[in-house]
């Protein structure tokens, strides 16, 4: 199993920039496909950006174009680059990893706050 450490969140003025990351320890990093999720309070959790093990990505169409999920498997770390930052990016990001993007959730970091002030 994964152990997941979230970290890089903060507050940010509108169009600022954040690097978010995740540092895995545990099962092989490298074997799982990986995801960034978000929850705002009072909303569902939402898939903003997947990576799979072989590099493919997905993004939420809220994001294109502003964030870039990436990978370091020497590094075990996973990273979200945020730019143009909106309010509405303002949420709990959670790291997660999974045998496939359609199944990220087997395991989950405690999350990072992102707060984006207009």
């Amino acid at each position: 199993q994964v152990q997941l450490v979230e970290s890089g969140g903060g507050l940010v003025q509108a169009g600022g920039s954040l690097r978010l990351s995740c540092a895995a320890s545990g099962s092989i990093f490298r074997l799982n496909d990986m995801g960034w999720y978000r929850q705002a309070p009072g909303k569902e959790r939402e898939l903003v950006a997947a990576i799979s093990r072989g590099f493919s990505t997905y993004y939420a169409d809220s994001v294109k174009g502003r964030f870039t999920i990436s990978r370091d498997n020497a590094k075990n770390t996973l990273f979200l680059q945020m730019s143009s930052l909106k309010p509405e990016d303002t949420a709990m990001y959670y790291c997660a990893s999974g045998p496939s993007i359609a199944s990220l959730g087997d395991c989950w970091g405690q999350g990072t706050q992102v707060t984006v002030s207009s």
